[in-house]
């Protein structure tokens, strides 16, 4: 009551002081390394009065669709970025908000003051032009460009030189370090290229218009604009092919105790309407793993390897905007059930596009399981800064030698997983160590239990 008389006597009850109440609402930050992002929709209307709590729009990350709730009572007065919206930077307006007996006759002004304000710090761009005057100038200005791009595209496998906090930025906004022009000792990239670096749209979109073959013979196709995440994933494993040393190790695993304690564990859960799937000992034996092999629940940061103490696993689920890795914390500490029930939810979450931030950024180990879809054996790309990607194959029968047996040999259930680990933070002995004390836990799943 109090917080209504002040705000009351603060605008002077004046029409005046009422339009003046009339503010912008900026695009938020749904999260600390976003940049921009899109307005999915809307929920309220123009006009449209709200409360503490509402849901006033969804916002595109390159992640997830987050929804954005009104810290407090108010009308939308305007809408400046419609439905749709693609690439809106964090901090721009996006609406004018009001309060209830605002004038809002005010928003139409104050949204064209907002959107003029914008396009003011840009025509210091187009400033180039000037120099096309000069007709002696302009073919010399044009010879440098290519040159420039041929230093900043580097060839495959070329070492890109590169300062921690450069790299760190880079990895964080999706940016490839191969086309970043380095302006610090020696070519070095330093912090400042990545923050001032701009790609370049006009050359992509020159090459097809040249090479184009006539309309006659071009085949149906159809243009799928890139998503948000999308754009993100696409550059960050690029460059994550580009720069880690990745290196493989695959071994094949015994699951016949697995899928044996996993029937007996469901039927007991089934009267709980629960039941364990084969990733969910999976994701138990990761755990357990990296408690005893500690050097491959690391990060290379630079200048110090991170080690870390919990294990907080990456679980990469595929939605229909692409791959995203909702993450289960402290997998150590967890009971099969709570690990079943916890993923299921994430990746509802995920397929939905509910996501939260928390729920997705910070993980220490990713896992990539294929099984499901009849895949034996693939190699999966680290999501960086994490050192180490599990890719997991479907468990299938096959024929072993047995000496004990009468026929000499027995059929068992196989699995086989791929482990890809940065070879700077984990060593192929290390690596070994660990895929050693995964496939013993999932050979003897009751030492889950110890």
């Amino acid at each position: 009551m109090a917080s209504s008389l002040a705000r009351v006597f603060a605008r002077g009850l004046h029409v005046s002081a009422r339009r003046r109440a009339l503010t912008q609402f900026n695009m938020p930050a749904m999260s600390p390394t976003m940049t921009e992002g899109g307005i999915a929709s809307w929920k309220k209307k123009e006009g449209e009065s709200f409360s503490a709590g509402d849901v006033l729009l969804e916002i595109e990350t390159d992640k997830a669709t987050i929804d954005v709730e009104a810290q407090d009572d108010g009308i939308l007065a305007k809408i400046i970025a419609a439905d749709g919206s693609k690439g809106v930077p964090v901090g721009s307006v996006i609406g004018i908000i009001g309060e209830q007996g605002d004038d809002l006759s005010g928003a139409d002004e104050l949204a064209k003051q907002s959107t003029s304000q914008s396009p003011r710090s840009e025509p210091k761009e187009p400033e180039p032009p000037k120099e096309k005057a000069a007709p002696v100038p302009q073919p010399e200005a044009a010879k440098p460009t290519p040159s420039q791009e041929s230093k900043t595209e580097l060839q495959a496998g070329q070492r890109i030189f590169a300062s921690p906090i450069a790299k760190k930025i880079a990895l964080e906004k999706g940016i490839p370090l191969a086309k970043v022009k380095g302006t610090g000792p020696s070519g070095r990239i330093i912090r400042e290229d990545v923050e001032n670096y701009k790609p370049a749209p006009a050359v992509p979109s020159a090459i097809p218009t040249a090479a184009q073959p006539p309309a006659a013979s071009l085949p149906d196709y159809v243009d799928t604009p890139i998503s948000n995440m999308r754009r993100t994933i696409g550059a960050r494993l690029t460059q994550s092919k580009q720069e880690l040393p990745h290196y493989y190790l695959t071994v094949d695993i015994t699951m016949d105790k697995v899928l044996k304690l996993r029937e007996v564990f469901n039927k007991t859960l089934s009267e709980k309407d629960q039941k364990l799937s084969v990733n969910d000992f999976i994701v138990k034996a990761v755990g357990c793993a990296l408690a005893d092999v500690p050097e491959a629940n690391s990060a290379w940061l630079g200048e110090v390897i991170r080690t870390y103490k919990k294990a907080d696993i990456s679980v990469a689920v595929a939605t229909p905007t692409g791959l995203i890795t909702p993450i289960v914390r402290d997998v150590g500490s967890k009971g099969l059930a709570t690990i079943s029930a916890e993923t299921k939810a994430l990746a509802k979450k995920a397929r939905d596009g509910k996501l939260q931030p928390s729920e997705y950024q910070g993980g220490t180990f990713t896992i990539s399981n294929l099984g499901m879809f009849g895949i034996d054996h693939f190699t999966a790309i680290i999501n960086p800064p994490q050192s180490c990607i599990l890719a997991v194959g479907s468990t299938q029968p096959k024929f072993v030698p047995a000496p004990e047996e009468e026929r000499g040999f027995k059929i068992v259930q196989s699995m086989n997983v791929t482990l890809s680990s940065d070879h700077r933070t984990v060593d192929g002995a290390v690596g070994a160590r660990w895929l050693a004390a995964f496939k013993g836990y999932l050979e003897n799943p009751l030492t889950f239990m110890l």
